[in-house]
């Protein structure tokens, strides 16, 4: 299995697939996680129970099989804490889009914007994708603080598509385009 390192070694953060023979660790890092990843996310939500996690990470599986979705987890001094996914990647139409979640005790590190970066210079770089969305709830700062920090754009504002635990959320939709992205990796 591969591991990438997200940042100095001090750090200890590593991104690597995750996968459902991992399913127990998954399940336990969101039962850790499950108040402050879900105050802007489903993912908690549809991983209440250990048979959950497996189908969930089950169905990513599947979708990196049919190339369509992944997903991968962040850890850091060997415990899970966090991780991105594509979870629409969309070859045909050169559209992807990439999501995260974190742990409280692992935010303000830039792991996420470190291991997003990844996901995006392999999407565009390797798979020659033109368009990568960021979707995420208007209430989510550290969310668009991210979007920010990687150089996308916000396109728009949803009003009210987000249902979130029974209430209504805007969501907003940032991008970068490929062009836009290798020239912000030239800058950096």
């Amino acid at each position: 299995m591969f591991a990438i390192p997200l940042g100095p070694a001090d750090l200890k953060a590593e991104l690597r697939p995750l996968e459902p023979w991992q399913a127990e660790e998954f399940f336990a890092h969101i039962d850790r996680g499950r108040e402050h990843i879900g105050r802007h996310a489903p993912l908690t939500d549809v991983n209440r129970t250990l048979d959950e996690s497996r189908a969930f990470l089950t169905r990513y599986a599947q979708k990196q099989a049919t190339d369509t979705g992944r997903i991968h987890g962040i850890w850091q001094d060997g415990t899970l804490v966090g991780g991105v996914l594509f979870r629409i990647f969309d070859t045909s139409e050169g559209l992807c889009e990439v999501g995260c979640w974190l742990e409280a005790t692992a935010t303000g590190q830039g792991l996420i914007t470190r291991a997003i970066r990844v996901l995006i210079d392999w999407a565009v770089e390797e798979r020659g994708m033109h368009r990568v969305e960021w979707h995420t709830s208007a209430a989510n700062e550290a969310s668009i603080r991210a979007a920010e920090r990687l150089g996308m754009r916000r396109d728009g504002v949803l009003r009210d598509a987000d249902l979130h635990r029974g209430e209504r959320h805007d969501l907003e939709i940032w991008s970068v385009l490929a062009p836009e992205w290798r020239e912000l990796r030239a800058r950096a």
